[in-house]
């Protein structure tokens, strides 16, 4: 059977899902399961590789699994913007799973087949999300994320972890079915169908009051977009080991969030309505008073995961704010950022991770002198700390400068002051950990000091570089993703 873009939806979800049954049938063979998901995620993404080719060619590949009752369907379609999510998510996924390695058996982890099963599920699910093609489908893989990152929040089995658990069940499954699906619901009885429809399925056929009331419902029900006040959900989660961490902010759980808030404001209420959608605006005003408090508070944080998610949950706001202003500008700008920012967070974290994996080190304060030991793993630190703040030339340059310049309308101008602040939050929570880790005294001279195992230290190098990589290639991202904000993408 020949490859055709439309098997290759069909094996985003079949590749993942093979792969977890490998895993389990290879438990007993640590090497052999651990090979079994490094193939998986390289089989992943030469498919997504593919995929990516058809749709920059113009293919559009549409698959309908199953009809369900009421005119609902499973159905999958790739256009340019899921297609760049599932790039990003196989590809980093790929990288992570092999920086899993080092890092569960440099910390000596326990039920790791358990923990290779979820990711590779979780992976499956994500792939679901990017290629849904209507709303209806990306709920249900929406949902199923959440479900099957359930047991890597959970893994280290203690106390903290069921707590940090519960209340990461709690408030994801709680919006979604409080708040998402409702507004799913609703868009099916208002237009008969949750299509994701270029220009917009609701645009011209709904008033702007019960657009509103609709919008609202789905900026807050959307958790993973992490919008304050439903927020907590993510810095309890960093009680995961810290490849889940990495997973959770940079390839799958919040990219997913953010993925879904910007294809609900193009595709199903379209850029041109939600400019005017009264409550867009006062969205907008919680997504950047979001970036500036969630800066702030990662600001006072000393533990360094738990910094860098209250960062992330910073950044997310970022995309909503993008979403919200609803410029064809501000929306490319978002949708770069879900690029850009994933690259820089994961290499932040799997430093974190090396970090503790040689020295168990957790907080900004024990890490001073670390540098000269670990200069490998604070370089890496500095240069995706350099691009989430935004300079060039590193990949997270490019959204904030279209972020600003997708806001310039006066109604919107004073989001660029939040972008702003936020940048130098950025510079004053990130920096000083690389420049004392260089510089900083060392709190012990005693004996020879330990070093990350390789496969730890390696995929943040891979990410790091990366983001130069980025900056330089942001020619081809952005003509790929502009017919999205252009013309609706879905032709």
């Amino acid at each position: 059977m020949s490859w055709t873009p439309e098997l290759g939806l069909l094996l985003l979800l079949v590749i993942p899902l093979s792969g977890a049954v490998g895993v389990l049938a290879l438990s007993h063979w640590p090497n052999l399961r651990e090979a079994a998901t490094l193939l998986t995620g390289a089989a992943l993404l030469a498919n997504v590789v593919m995929l990516v080719l058809a749709v920059d060619a113009g293919a559009r590949p549409t698959l309908t699994l199953m009809s369900v009752a009421g005119g609902l369907s499973l159905n999958f379609t790739l256009e340019p913007l899921g297609a760049i999510f599932a790039a990003l998510a196989s590809a980093l996924w790929l990288i992570n799973s092999l920086y899993s390695i080092g890092y569960m058996r440099g910390n000596h982890a326990q039920d790791q087949t358990r923990f290779y099963l979820s990711f590779t599920i979780a992976i499956a699910a994500a792939m679901g999300v990017a290629a849904s093609g209507n709303m209806f489908t990306l709920f249900i893989f929406y949902e199923a994320l959440t479900l099957s990152t359930y047991p890597l929040v959970t893994h280290n089995g203690d106390e903290k972890a069921r707590n940090g658990g519960r209340i990461y069940l709690t408030i994801l499954m709680g919006t979604s079915i409080g708040l998402f699906l409702p507004a799913v619901i609703a868009t099916h009885v208002l237009a008969g169908s949750t299509d994701f429809i270029a220009g917009g399925l609701l645009a011209g056929s709904i008033t702007p009051a019960m657009a509103s009331i609709l919008l609202i419902l789905y900026v807050f029900g959307i958790g993973k977009a992490a919008i304050m006040p439903v927020q907590n959900w993510l810095p309890n989660a960093m009680v995961a080991p810290t490849p889940v961490s990495a997973f959770l902010h940079a390839v799958a759980v919040v990219k997913a969030g953010v993925f879904t808030m910007l294809k609900m404001s193009v595709y199903v209420f379209g850029l041109d309505f939600m400019r005017t959608i009264p409550a867009a605006h006062w969205l907008a005003w919680i997504a950047a008073i979001s970036i500036v408090l969630a800066s702030l508070i990662a600001l006072s944080r000393d533990n360094l995961k738990e910094r860098l998610a209250w960062s992330t949950i910073s950044q997310l706001s970022y995309i909503t704010l993008g979403a919200m202003i609803a410029t064809p500008l501000a929306a490319l700008g978002a949708a770069l950022h879900i690029i850009m920012h994933a690259w820089g967070k994961i290499t932040l974290f799997m430093c974190a991770g090396a970090i503790y994996t040689a020295r168990h080190i957790t907080n900004v304060s024990g890490m001073k002198g670390l540098g000269k030991s670990m200069p490998w793993v604070f370089g890496a630190f500095l240069v995706g700390a350099l691009s989430i703040i935004g300079l060039p030339p590193l990949a997270g340059a490019w959204p904030k400068l279209m972020l600003m310049m997708g806001a310039t309308d006066p109604i919107n101008r004073i989001f660029i002051g939040a972008l702003v602040i936020s940048s130098l939050l950025n510079v004053a929570y990130l920096l000083p950990i690389p420049v004392n880790a260089f510089f900083g005294k060392p709190d012990t001279k005693k004996g020879k000091l330990p070093t990350a195992p390789r496969l730890a230290v390696i995929p943040p190098l891979l990410t790091a570089a990366g983001t130069i990589v980025l900056f330089f290639a942001i020619g081809p991202i952005v003509d790929f993703l502009r017919p999205v904000f252009e013309s609706g993408g879905i032709q």
